[in-house]
């Protein structure tokens, strides 16, 4: 842990988990190795209707992928968070979760009764586990980040997987904006053609970020960004300055 850490967790592949993190926070993730995805769905705890919502998080900053620069959105137009270091250059913003089915077609059916910690979670379910502590359920679903996971399109429009976006030791950190739940994942990516159910590992900090500056890339990469720290900021006008 660094000296301005307030903790670290190390999730192996197939968990779940969900914190709250204050603004002014960041979440620092690290791949213990290639094949590493994680999952994450972000609420409002004050009201926890307001959610992120990814369609428009890449429609305001006009791309397909996010990567460092780019900020996070919720549903009301405020930013969660901003992505402040991604050294995968990519994050996936479209592959949603894996389900049930999925994953017993894919590498067959374990049961944590049976299995016990060897047993095959989907990310699916494993969102709804960590929804259910914080009053939520199916209804409040939203399309998740796949951090550490790359789906591109080809030039004649179908969906790739990347099995190398990801490597050990990558680090991606999320800056908030605003307090935020976290719900976090690291099921496989729904698209990961591994033969074998994959249980790369993430871990995860929680430090102090540094102060936002007016040279900040990810409140100038462009002016609906600066628009939507305005709309944060009114919201919790204590996180002024």
């Amino acid at each position: 842990m660094t000296l301005n850490s307030l903790f670290k967790h190390s999730y192996q592949g197939g968990q779940h988990g969900s914190l709250e993190v204050p603004a002014g926070y960041s979440l620092r993730f690290t791949a213990k190795d290639s094949g590493a995805n994680l999952s994450l769905l972000m609420y409002n705890p004050r009201n926890t209707s307001e959610r992120i919502n990814l369609p428009d998080t890449l429609k305001c900053q006009h791309t397909f992928k996010l990567t460092a620069g780019n900020c996070v959105y919720s549903d009301m137009g405020r930013i969660f968070c901003s992505i402040v270091r991604d050294d995968t250059g990519w994050i996936d913003s479209i592959g949603g979760l894996s389900n049930s089915q999925h994953v017993t077609t894919k590498w067959g059916a374990r049961d944590y009764q049976h299995h016990r910690n060897l047993w095959m979670q989907n990310g699916h379910d494993a969102m709804l586990v960590e929804m259910a502590k914080f009053g939520l359920g199916l209804r409040d679903v939203a399309a998740p980040m796949n951090l550490f996971s790359k789906v591109s399109t080809t030039d004649d429009g179908v969906l790739a997987f990347d099995s190398e976006n990801t490597g050990a030791g990558d680090v991606i950190e999320l800056r908030f904006e605003m307090d935020t739940v976290v719900l976090l994942s690291t099921c496989p990516h729904p698209m990961n053609p591994s033969s074998t159910y994959p249980r790369t590992g993430v871990d995860v900090e929680m430090v102090r970020a540094e102060p936002l500056a007016e040279d900040d890339a990810c409140l100038n990469h462009c002016d609906e960004n600066r628009r939507g720290f305005v709309n944060t900021r009114q919201y919790q006008p204590q996180l002024m300055g």
